[in-house]
């Protein structure tokens, strides 16, 4: 079970590498382990795995008080969602192999969200702790909104991905408050806890607990009023659409409620919540699918029809109901993704999908024709196809459904049979809108429409994968036994039959009952209904009925929008002084007013401890008091930094060499990003403007230190209880093995915590570089790192330019000398790190600054040769390896992050030798750090850099230009008058004044 969730994940790293080694042909191979996975999970049925309530589990217990236990279990309902996740995923990704006819990058990429969809959508249904199933639901929503974005070029493709991302996230959302709920009242949180559980009607809020989770499952499902997310996704490419809009993302909630509902029906409002729902959108969706001119638009209403019909049955909660919807899940999933491909594969021949561009293709393509009729008519329920079984055991469980009793029941049926009947309407609408020869003005004639004239050929790896499906309809149809076996194995295990009832079974002839009288009715209805088309298209509106959902949708964004505008037009100014100041007011007014209001400890104070702790603080207060009167920029930031050494030295003082030396380096690396930001500015403030604003800042400075000053001498005086501090170095020693207290506890005790952070770190360098480069992109070009120099110079870059040569040779010596020292000692702080002041942070740090020193010294060109890495593989880097001690742990039983060390007494030439397993996730800090430094030289160094090269050349250019056209109108004036005096050149100083990017003489930016 974990082994084939992981080999999911790793087909997807590795997909991208794939697809651009060979090409389309890559998704053939993808596509092996999914159908390796589908055929796994089918044999666990035959091998009785699943019998009486038998299931696969693994549990790794974790955070107990937030019940964050990673508990996977593959149970019988798990298993059933699981084939069609896998056997769905490995046929679109055949499918796409035929489908995409070039390879550019983003396929690549394609492919890999796709099979990780995959994996997120197996990781969901075998998940057996809510919160972690949660977290799955999450990642299939952004998955989803990817690959709906694939066109991210088109407006339409935008627009859609992120409305589907909108309205599933704010379901997913409403589904986590409801598990947090439902956790907390009835003491749930895993799925197998849920089934043992028989106190819900008891349990205090479980209804808006329910409404809650069923409002994510509702959304993700596209039951109405989220239903428009569903057609608007059909911006996507076609393999998409037969894998998530039909076989697997939608079917998550109808997951969901499969698993909540023979337990949740009991809850009051269960039923009528979800039935209703279920029934109006499956008669919304049957409508508005015949009104649509897009084959895929009429599928995608078509699906929300379903899955409105689906949700209806399975919610039930009975034995006979579960079968009946799971039957018509399986159903759906096979008839749907092979009519998705059909109309895929007509998209990619013909180059459209309107069915008024499309006639004569049942002619010119039989095959196609033959597979789409069977799959349509399978929706429809005909026999003697797997959907007329499905819809008829749907029938006759309702028919006979003890809990619904009268109207309750007979509305259902009611609103099933009208559904039904619309099924039968739009898919006699799609065959004929695709395949029929209709009556237009066609230029070739003989009833073929342009484009179907012109269409290519539709090859095997094209029609495959539909053609099993249909294939998979018709066997099923007329042997069912296989589907109806391994249902019954859950069924048996959720819902056991009394000692004397009888099981039923489904089957494709139960004798002539009131159900196969429905059918025919049905069908006869539909037939009818579609005959009649004109005069249905006359009684549906221009406008919708019931108003748009896309309208409705824009308005409630555009509503927020402008009370976002808004509310920060009135509390966000534009002025950073204003919107600082609003802060420090806050700082000083709320623990400033707890402080004299609440209880107030005595405090004892200590001028200090040791008197070199009173220079510490005397050289800090100096430099504090420097920078706040000096009118140098650069020398305000030296003066800032010598308040983080003094800090440093405090540190040291205080025997925490590991803050000190960390508190050092960042302090160094930080000025030199302040420098880097600092040189686009003029040299000097003027301190004399704003001189009263100057006063009022210098007071709110004053006070919010001495607010921060006081509380934090009552808050470290009013400790009672042993500060933890004090057992740390012990658990240090016990369970990380490690002497630095301070580094096991960032990457072992508390890694979680670090894990966060660097996360953090790493989205908040991409964030700068994006404000730097705005649209343009960041990536670069990696290759295999080279120390050389080039000519008579010391460093890699070479002389071309009028800045290296002007370098100074002594830079050059200097910092080639002390870059490979540099590089050493921050292996050393690396490896040292567990036992003595370092670790990764500290190592970084130093690698970091030995970056920026060849920065300093060459500019951008020696920057690249020093490390020519694309800053964001190189972050990525970083948190996989991170990622890596945590997830590996897992594999040998334990939690994640959880650490192991080994120890060899007598190493050849060492001695003894000692390794922790936190080194691994200590190198992904390391790696971090130094891509987040490279992320910072890149844009706020090399690309400003750039820009300011660029501007100045084209002031160049413009200047030539001028020069040129000076010099032109010299010569045609001297030829028509030859004793006139020539007119002046314009001056230098005049050209400076026409562009504002070119200095004066002053080197001050002309304004």
């Amino acid at each position: 079970m974990l082994i084939l969730l992981f080999a999911l994940i790793l087909t997807a790293v590795v997909a991208p590498l794939l697809i651009r080694w060979l090409g389309q042909l890559g998704f053939a191979l993808l596509a092996l382990v999914p159908a390796a996975g589908f055929g796994w999970v089918i044999s666990l049925f035959f091998r009785g795995t699943f019998a009486d309530g038998g299931a696969l589990t693994a549990d790794y217990p974790w955070m107990p008080e937030a019940n964050l236990a990673l508990t996977l279990r593959l149970d019988s309902l798990a298993a059933l969602f699981s084939l069609i996740v896998l056997g769905g995923g490995a046929l679109v990704l055949f499918y796409c192999w035929g489908y995409f006819d070039s390879n550019p990058v983003r396929l690549s990429k394609f492919a890999a969200e796709m099979v990780a969809f995959a994996a997120a959508m197996y990781g969901l249904v075998i998940s057996d702790n809510l919160l972690l199933m949660y977290v799955f639901w999450e990642i299939t929503s952004v998955l989803s909104f990817l690959l709906v974005g694939y066109y991210g070029e088109r407006a339409s493709s935008r627009r859609s991905a992120g409305q589907a991302l909108m309205v599933t996230t704010l379901g997913g959302l409403a589904m986590l408050v409801g598990i947090i709920l439902l956790g907390r009242q009835a003491g749930v949180w895993t799925f197998s806890a849920i089934a043992d559980f028989d106190a819900f009607t008891q349990t205090p809020f479980i209804l808006p607990a329910v409404v809650l989770i069923l409002a994510g499952a509702l959304s993700k499902s596209a039951i109405a009023p989220a239903h428009f997310w569903l057609p608007g996704a059909m911006a996507a490419p076609t393999p998409v659409s037969a894998f998530l809009h039909s076989a697997a993302m939608v079917k998550a909630g109808i997951y969901l409620v499969a698993r909540l509902a023979p337990d949740f029906h009991v809850v009051a409002g269960w039923h009528l919540t979800v039935i209703s729902a279920g029934v109006f959108t499956m008669l919304l969706g049957g409508w508005m699918a015949l009104k649509q001119k897009d084959l895929k638009l009429i599928l995608a209403y078509g699906t929300v029809s379903q899955l409105g019909f689906i949700m209806s049955v399975i919610s039930i909660g009975s034995r006979d109901a579960l079968q009946a919807g799971l039957a018509l899940t399986f159903s759906h999933a096979i008839f749907k993704a092979a009519l998705f491909m059909v109309v895929g594969a007509i998209d990619h021949s013909s180059g459209t999908r309107d069915i008024r561009h499309l006639s004569g293709l049942g002619r010119r393509q039989p095959l196609v024709a033959a597979l789409a009729w069977i799959s349509a008519l399978s929706m429809a329920g005909v026999p003697p196809l797997v959907g007329f079984i499905a819809k008829e055991s749907v029938l006759t469980a309702v028919m006979d459904e003890p809990l619904l009793v009268g109207m309750p029941r007979n509305l259902l049926m009611v609103g099933l049979v009208a559904g039904s009947i619309l099924t039968m309407a739009y898919a006699l609408f799609f065959l004929h809108g695709a395949f029929a020869t209709k009556k237009l003005d066609h230029p070739s004639g003989g009833g073929i429409s342009s484009a179907v004239e012109k269409m290519h050929h539709i090859g095997p790896s094209l029609w495959f994968s539909p053609a099993l499906l249909t294939t998979l309809t018709v066997g099923l149809g007329l042997w069912v036994a296989p589907l109806d076996a391994i249902i019954e194995v859950h069924l048996d295990n959720v819902t056991p039959l009394a000692p004397d009832a009888k099981a039923t079974h489904l089957a494709l002839w139960h004798g002539f009952t009131i159900p196969l009288l429905l059918t025919a009715v049905i069908i006869a209805a539909g037939i009818f209904m579609f005959l009649q088309r004109d005069v249905v298209a006359k009684a549906q509106f221009d406008a919708p009925a019931l108003g748009s959902a896309n309208r409705a949708y824009d308005l409630v964004l555009d509503t927020l929008r402008r009370i976002s505008w808004r509310i920060t037009a009135e509390t966000q100014r534009g002025s950073l002084t204003a919107n600082v100041g609003v802060i420090f007011g806050v700082l000083i007014l709320l623990p400033g007013i707890a402080l004299l209001a609440g209880a107030r400890t005595d405090v004892r104070m200590v001028l200090w401890d040791n008197p070199w702790q009173a220079v510490a603080a005397a050289i800090s207060i100096a430099a504090a008091l420097t920078a706040a009167v000096v009118a140098n920029r650069l020398t305000a930031i030296v003066v800032v930094g010598v308040t983080g050494y003094a800090n440093a030295l405090i540190f040291a003082l205080h025997g925490a060499p590991d803050l000190a030396l960390t508190q050092a380096l960042s302090e160094t690396i930080v000025m030199v990003i302040f420098v880097l930001v600092m040189r686009k500015l003029p040299a000097s403030a003027d301190l004399k403007v704003n001189g009263q604003s100057n006063r009022l800042r210098a007071w709110l400075g004053a006070a919010t230190g001495l607010t921060v000053t006081v509380v934090a001498l009552f808050a470290m005086n009013a400790r009672t209880a042993t500060p933890i501090s004090t057992v740390i170095p012990d658990l240090a020693e016990e369970i990380g093995h490690g002497a630095n207290a301070v580094n096991v506890l960032l990457v072992d005790i508390r890694a979680w915590d670090t894990f966060g952070e660097i996360s953090v770190l790493a989205i908040a360098a991409t964030g700068v570089a994006s404000l730097i480069f705005r649209n343009n992109s960041f990536t670069r070009e990696s290759r295999r790192p080279v120390l050389r120099a080039r000519g008579r110079r010391w460093l890699a870059a070479g002389i071309e330019t009028e800045k290296a040569q002007n370098r100074s040779i002594l830079v050059d010596i200097a910092t080639r000398l002390l870059f490979p020292s540099m590089i050493a000692l921050s292996l050393f702080f690396f490896f040292v790190g567990h036992n003595a002041p370092g670790g990764g942070f500290a190592g970084g740090l130093v690698a970091a600054l030995a970056l920026s020193l060849r920065y300093l010294a060459g500019g951008r060109a020696e920057f690249y040769e020093t490390l020519p890495l694309d800053p964001g593989k190189v972050l990525a880097g970083g948190l996989l390896l991170s990622g890596l001690a945590a997830v590996l742990p897992m594999f040998d039983g334990n939690p994640p992050l959880s650490s192991y060390y080994w120890s060899w007494e007598d190493v050849p030439l060492i001695g003894y030798f000692s390794l922790p397993s936190a080194l691994l996730f200590d190198a992904g800090v390391y790696v971090i750090v130094l891509g987040l430094t490279m992320h910072v030289l890149e844009a706020l160094g090399a690309q400003l850099d750039r820009e300011e090269d660029m501007r100045k050349q084209r002031a160049r250019d413009r200047a030539r230009s001028m020069a040129r056209e000076a010099a032109h109108r010299r010569r045609q004036a001297k030829d028509a008058n030859p004793a006139a005096p020539l007119p002046s050149a314009p001056r230098a100083s005049h050209i400076a004044t026409l562009d504002p990017t070119v200095n004066d003489t002053d080197g001050k930016e002309t304004t």
